[in-house]
C-alpha cells in the first residue's frame, strides 16, 4: 500500500530539470535561483541585451542575457522552438517594462546558464509558433505537432481535457458508473456506414468498430445497472463537414432505468448547463462577457412545430425570427407563384434598409434555388396600407389576415417563400438565418438551447417509396403497441428527442423500446420480419424476452460542444489529432497500404478499381 505521506503532488511543476515552470514566477520570487525549461518562443537582440521568450505548457518567462555573460555565446546559436534549460536569477523589471498581459510579466529571469536540450533542424519552420498567420489546413494537420504548440490549438485541446473531466464529475455526482463497452462487435444497420475489421481466426467474417454504443448501454439496463455513462468513441465511416469529423467522435453516452423522457431530461439539463455555465466565460481566447445561457427547464418544441416555424429540426434561438404558415390565407389567391403550392412567410423590421439590401437579399434567394422572394411592408397600420413589389396581387382581405397572423407594425416587412413541401422549410430556414445575420438581430454571446420532441416514428423513403424508420429504431412508439396497430404508420410519433444549441445538434436521444412484441411489430411496419431482428440483434431482443425495465438515455457530442464553448468554427480545432476532409491522417499517413503477408493472413486481395462505363 502506498503511503500518502512520502508521496506529494503540491509542486507538479518542480521536476529533475526545473525547479518552476514558465508561468509560475512573481515578484515574490525575486532573488530566486531557478531553473527553467521550455521551448524559445522568441529572441530579440537589443544590442547590449538579448532577451528569449522562454514558452512551455504553462506559459512563457522573458529571460535576458547581458553582454559578457557566459550564457551570450550558446544564446547566440539559438532560434525558435529549441528546447532549452535555463538557471538564472529573479529579478523585477523597470516599472516601464512592465508587461500587464503576461501572468509573469513583472519579472524576468538574469541568465547565467543555458543548455540545449534538443535543436530545431531546417531552415524554416512550416508553421509559425509566435505569430498569428494562418495556414492552410492540410498543412496545419501534417505538423498538427506544430500546430498544437500554437497558444490558441494548445488551449483548445487542455480546455477539451478539463470539460471531459468536469463532464465525468456531473454524472458521478448524479449517481452514474463510468462503464466501458466493446469497441470490436458486430456490423449493425444504424444509418452510416461501419468502419469493417477482417478477423485472421474467422475467415471471411468481420468485426466492426461501433457507430455507438447503442446496443451494450441497453444491454447494460437489461443486465440491471441502474445508471451508465462513459466518453463514448464512435466510428462512422461518412463525410466530413465544419461540425462533424470523419471517422472518430466522442459523445457523453449515458442510459438510466426506470425513467420517463422528463428524467432523462432533467440530467441533461443539469450537466449541459452547468458546463457552459463553467467554462463558456473561461477559455483564454475567448472575448465575450456576460455570456446568457438557457436556464433549465430547456424550451420544448414538437419536432412538427420546428420545421413549420424554423425550416429544420435544429433551430438556431438566437434568432428572433419566426416563420408562419400563409398557405390557407392565399388559397384563393390569383397571384400565379402562389397558387398550388406551399407558402411560408417572415415578418422582420427592415425598416432602415436600403433597395439595394432588398436587391441583395432577392440574389441571394435566387442562388439557393429560388425564383425570387417577394415582399410587402406595411405603411400605414389603420388603413391596412402596404407598399412592395406584390402588393398589388393581394386582396385586401388577404393582407389583412396576413398583418393579423404575423402580428406586423408599421415598418415591418413580410417575405414569401412559396415551394412545394419537400423545398419550402429549407428555403424558409435559409432565408431566416440570411434576414438574422444580415439584420444583425442574432443574439450575442449566449448560448440557447431547446428539445426537438415528438419525431415521427417512421417517413417514406423517397425512392423506394417505402415506409422506413425515421429516427432511431429502438425507441419506444407513443401510444406503445396499439398505436403501432391501430394508426397510420406515418402519424406514429416516438418518444425520441434531440438537443440543440445555437442551431446546432448536440445530441439524439430516446425512451428505447424494451419489449419484445412490440420491437417485432416496429420492424414489421417497416418491412422486416422477426427473423431480422432476431439475426440483426440477437443479444438485445433476447435479453429483453427475459424482462428488461423501462430505459432511456442521451448522448451528447463531446467534440460539437467543445466547438461551442471555444467558439471554433471546425470542430478539427477542437480535436488533438483529426483526419481532414477526405478521411485521412496526413501526419501519420492513414489510411496506408499494408505488407502481402497481412493480407494474406486476412486473405484478403485487393481488386484494382474498375471504372464504370454508361
Amino acid at each position: 500500500m502506498l503511503n500518502s505521506q512520502s508521496l506529494s503532488c503540491e509542486n507538479i511543476s518542480q521536476t529533475s530539470l526545473r525547479t518552476h515552470t514558465c508561468n509560475q514566477l512573481r515578484l515574490s520570487n525575486k532573488d530566486n535561483q531557478v531553473t527553467l525549461c521550455g521551448f524559445v518562443h522568441n529572441i530579440r537582440d537589443h544590442g547590449g541585451l538579448l532577451f528569449i521568450d522562454l514558452r512551455d505548457h504553462y506559459g512563457i518567462t522573458q529571460c535576458v542575457m547581458e553582454q559578457g555573460s557566459t550564457a551570450m555565446d550558446t544564446a547566440g546559436k539559438l532560434r525558435d522552438e529549441y528546447v532549452i534549460k535555463v538557471q538564472g536569477t529573479v529579478s523585477a523589471r523597470t516599472p516601464e517594462t512592465v508587461n500587464p498581459n503576461m501572468s509573469t510579466g513583472g519579472i524576468e529571469v538574469v541568465v547565467s546558464h543555458i543548455d540545449v536540450l534538443s535543436e530545431r533542424q531546417g531552415e524554416q519552420l512550416p508553421i509559425s509558433i509566435n505569430t498569428n498567420h494562418t495556414f492552410p489546413e492540410d498543412t496545419r494537420l501534417t505538423y498538427r505537432y506544430l500546430d498544437l504548440r500554437r497558444h490558441e490549438m494548445h488551449e483548445n485541446i487542455i480546455m477539451r481535457s478539463k470539460v471531459i473531466s468536469y463532464l465525468r464529475q456531473c454524472m458521478i455526482e448524479q449517481g452514474f458508473l463510468d462503464m466501458q463497452t466493446p469497441i470490436l462487435t458486430a456490423s449493425s444497420p444504424e444509418g452510416a456506414r461501419d468502419f469493417l475489421v477482417p478477423s485472421r481466426l474467422h475467415h471471411g467474417k468481420f468485426y466492426a468498430l461501433p457507430q455507438a454504443p447503442q446496443q451494450f448501454k441497453q444491454l447494460f439496463m437489461a443486465s440491471g445497472f441502474d445508471r451508465y455513462f462513459q466518453i463514448a468513441p464512435c466510428f462512422r465511416d461518412e463525410d466530413a463537414r465544419a461540425d462533424r469529423s470523419p471517422g472518430e467522435f466522442y459523445q457523453l453516452d449515458f442510459e438510466m432505468s426506470f425513467v420517463t423522457q422528463d428524467d432523462v431530461f432533467k440530467v441533461s439539463e443539469y450537466v449541459l448547463y452547468n458546463t457552459f455555465k463553467t467554462f463558456a466565460s473561461n477559455h483564454t481566447n475567448d472575448y465575450r462577457k456576460d455570456i446568457q445561457i438557457t436556464e433549465a427547464p430547456f424550451p420544448r418544441i414538437t419536432y412538427e412545430d420546428a420545421m413549420l416555424h424554423y425550416g429544420c429540426d435544429k433551430p438556431d434561438l438566437r434568432n428572433p425570427l419566426v416563420i408562419n404558415d400563409a398557405t390557407e390565407i392565399l388559397k384563393n389567391t390569383s397571384f400565379g407563384p402562389f397558387q398550388n403550392t406551399t407558402i411560408r412567410v417572415i415578418k422582420a423590421d427592415c425598416s432602415q434598409q436600403t433597395r439595394s439590401w432588398f436587391d441583395k437579399l432577392n440574389d441571394y434567394a435566387t442562388s439557393i434555388g429560388m425564383p425570387g422572394i417577394g415582399y410587402i411592408t406595411l405603411t400605414n397600420y389603420d388603413t391596412n396600407e402596404f407598399k412592395g413589389p406584390i402588393t398589388k396581387f393581394l386582396t385586401q382581405d388577404e393582407l389583412e389576415q396576413l398583418k393579423r397572423q404575423n402580428e406586423m407594425k408599421v415598418g415591418d416587412t413580410l417575405f414569401f417563400i412559396a415551394a412545394n413541401i419537400k423545398l419550402v422549410n429549407n428555403y424558409a430556414h435559409l432565408i431566416r438565418t440570411y434576414l438574422g445575420k444580415n439584420l444583425n438581430i442574432i443574439e450575442e454571446n449566449a448560448f440557447r438551447f431547446c428539445w426537438i420532441v415528438d419525431f415521427p416514428m417512421y417517413e417514406v423513403d423517397e425512392e423506394t417509396k417505402q415506409i422506413v424508420f425515421s429516427h432511431n429504431p429502438f425507441s419506444m412508439p407513443q401510444g406503445g403497441m396499439e398505436a403501432m396497430q391501430t394508426k397510420d404508420p406515418l402519424e406514429i410519433k416516438a418518444y425520441q428527442y434531440d438537443i440543440v444549441c445555437n442551431g446546432v445538434e448536440l445530441s439524439s436521444g430516446a425512451i428505447r423500446n424494451h419489449i419484445p412484441e412490440i420491437m417485432y411489430k416496429a420492424f414489421e411496419i417497416a418491412g422486416y420480419d422477426s427473423s431480422v431482428v432476431d439475426s440483426k440483434f440477437p443479444a438485445m431482443i433476447k435479453a429483453f424476452k427475459f424482462g428488461a425495465p423501462p430505459h432511456g438515455g442521451c448522448a451528447p457530442g463531446v467534440d460539437r460542444i467543445l466547438m461551442l464553448l471555444t467558439n471554433s468554427t471546425s470542430i478539427r480545432d477542437v480535436i488533438a489529432f483529426p483526419f481532414n476532409q477526405q478521411a485521412q491522417d496526413l501526419m501519420c499517413s492513414a489510411p496506408a497500404e499494408v505488407g502481402q503477408k497481412q493480407l494474406d493472413e486476412l486473405h484478403i486481395k485487393v481488386l484494382p478499381i474498375v471504372k464504370k462505363t454508361l
